[in-house]
């Protein structure tokens, strides 16, 4: 595996995305335990993407308008949804301390809504990894698999640490209800900014 790769896919998961911005949402109101559930979710989002990448279905994303936009609206609608839901005090951003089976296991399946309704991943998938794939490789989809799995891997790695850090200053946070009432207002505008730049994505 190259270093050339490694670092390529470093850059790309370290920049603020929907799935750091939804992991640091789940840090700051629900601690620690909530932020490694939502960056598990966000890194399992992946799957459908590297798979449609190898059966080349991101190919049918990238030439047909239409598929693109379907896929594209339903995430832009999703992360509309996930903004005006940031702003209600009993929403997605309300402060539990409490983390029981069944709030992770929305945690996760929100997780891995966000990164599903992405199309533009399948079609990054599509144009990045064969970069990284030799012409004579004699396994492609083995090493495709392989490189699928670091890239996965590195970004519950940095998810888990953005979450971490958030989770550290989260009392500072919870217990001022200003504080709290901004961070919504934050959170609901980088959700309804990141569902503009989807809706004026191209393939």
């Amino acid at each position: 595996m190259s270093l050339s790769f490694l670092l390529t896919s470093l850059i790309v998961i370290v920049s603020p995305g929907t799935g750091v911005l939804y992991t640091l949402a789940a840090a700051l109101t629900r601690g620690a335990r909530a932020s490694i559930a939502a960056a598990f979710g966000c890194t399992l989002g992946i799957v459908p993407h590297m798979l449609a990448a190898m059966l080349g279905l991101a190919a049918v994303l990238h030439t047909s308008a239409l598929a693109f936009a379907a896929l594209k609206w339903l995430g832009v609608i999703y992360l509309l949804y996930m903004a005006l839901q940031a702003l209600r005090e009993r929403g997605a951003l309300r402060v539990d301390a409490r983390v029981d089976a069944r709030s992770t296991l929305k945690l996760i399946v929100t997780g891995i809504l966000i990164n599903i309704l992405n199309p533009k991943l399948s079609i990054f998938f599509l144009a990045f990894l064969p970069q990284f794939i030799a012409v004579d490789e004699d396994h492609p989809v083995a090493r495709m698999l392989e490189l699928s799995a670091a890239f996965m891997a590195m970004t519950f790695a940095v998810f888990v640490v953005y979450g971490l850090f958030a989770a550290s200053v989260r009392d500072r946070i919870v217990t001022r209800p200003k504080a709290m009432t901004w961070l919504r207002r934050a959170f609901a505008g980088g959700f309804a900014a990141l569902g503009a730049r989807l809706a004026l994505a191209e393939r």
